[in-house]
């Protein structure tokens, strides 16, 4: 068996889901550990991709929600599209979602593969949404997934604990703190 290769996934670290209450609070520790996860990948050469929703105005990739509300959101171009302040976006690459999933209808599988990556680590917000469902999804592709608790937030705890929960119990995804995955990465 060859060596395992992880990639960082930094998920809908986005202006937008920051605005909301639960989410705002957490906003500041979140870059901070999401930082410090990139400066260690950066360090490892792990490579690093900055996951992000971004919808058409012309309702072509609105979900049901917003096509049911007739409003949609997280245009290309508005500010709350763009990352948050302070998370350090170099010598990342950029995947672009319309979906929870970071795998569908994009190229991530293509670029994991032509990289040899069989392990995702990931970050971000929401953990029962974006954040889980990418996990779920990379399952089903064969590749592992390490959450960082300590790198990922919702709005509601409850949802956040109990996705963790049952992604862990039915062995979709592993999950380990900052630090522990710093010191897998650089031995520090």
């Amino acid at each position: 068996m060859t060596e395992s290769r992880d990639a960082l996934l930094l998920v809908d670290m986005q202006n937008a889901f920051f605005n909301e209450d639960g989410l705002a609070e957490q906003q500041e520790e979140l870059v901070e550990a999401a930082n410090r996860l990139s400066d260690a990948a950066r360090q490892a050469e792990v490579p690093i991709f900055v996951v992000t929703t971004v919808h058409s105005r012309d309702e072509s990739t609105w979900t049901l929600g917003m096509l049911a509300a007739g409003e949609g959101f997280l245009f290309n171009g508005d500010e709350g599209t763009e990352v948050v302040p302070g998370l350090d976006t170099s010598n990342t690459t950029r995947i672009e979602k319309t979906r929870d999933s970071a795998w569908f209808a994009t190229d991530l599988h293509l670029r994991l593969s032509n990289l040899g990556v069989d392990r995702i680590v990931l970050a971000g917000v929401s953990t029962h949404g974006c954040v889980g469902q990418t996990a779920r999804d990379a399952y089903a592709y064969n590749i592992r997934t390490t959450i960082v608790t300590d790198a990922v937030g919702d709005s509601r705890d409850d949802y956040h604990r109990e996705q963790l929960s049952h992604l862990e119990d039915d062995g979709q995804a592993a999950m380990a703190t900052v630090d522990e995955i710093i010191e897998k990465w650089t031995g520090a």
